[in-house]
């Protein structure tokens, strides 16, 4: 799947820039007016179904749904073929994204690495990877990765700063 243009970070800015004016602004109120519909008289041959779970109308293919639950965890593995030359780092940058979470990254600087390391992957997965698209985002990767790699990045986890040291190079 080629990369379609999305900026993810700029709509995870105007995200978090909405959520921050929601908090100031405090509870919304709407004022909401019903009008209740004549229901068609009992015996009429009208059709009533009442599904007690999800209903879908359409195409649902690669879909994941959870319902019912108080949490949840799910999983989909998309097999993809890593282009000729590009193994070592798909593997790389595979190791990368699962110790991620235990770095110590502030959740908007993981989510950009995920996000630069899904872009790698996903450039690497196409029949001929564009090189300036797979060259910013493994640039983006290494610029989340540098303030752990250079000790800014407080809070990071122990080790952090080795590890990151070594992600920035093996991304050379």
């Amino acid at each position: 799947m080629a990369n379609s243009g999305i900026n993810r970070q700029g709509i995870a800015k105007l995200m978090r820039d909405l959520q921050r004016e929601f908090d100031r602004q405090g509870p919304i109120r709407v004022p909401v007016h019903t009008s209740m519909p004549e229901l068609p008289p009992l015996g009429s041959g009208t059709t009533v179904n009442n599904y007690n779970g999800p209903v879908f109308n359409g195409d649902v293919s690669g879909a994941q749904i959870a319902w019912g639950n108080d949490t949840v965890t799910q999983n989909q593995q998309h097999e993809s073929t890593v282009t000729a030359g590009f193994e070592d780092l798909a593997r790389f940058v595979t190791d990368l994204l699962r110790q991620l979470p235990e770095v110590g990254l502030s959740d908007e600087d993981r989510e950009d690495a995920e996000s630069a390391a899904q872009d790698v992957l996903t450039e690497i997965t196409q029949p001929e990877p564009e090189p300036g698209r797979l060259r910013r985002a493994v640039t983006m990767l290494r610029g989340v990765l540098a303030p752990v790699a250079n000790g800014v990045v407080a809070g990071a986890a122990e080790g952090a700063q080795e590890w990151a040291q070594t992600a920035i190079s093996g991304l050379s």
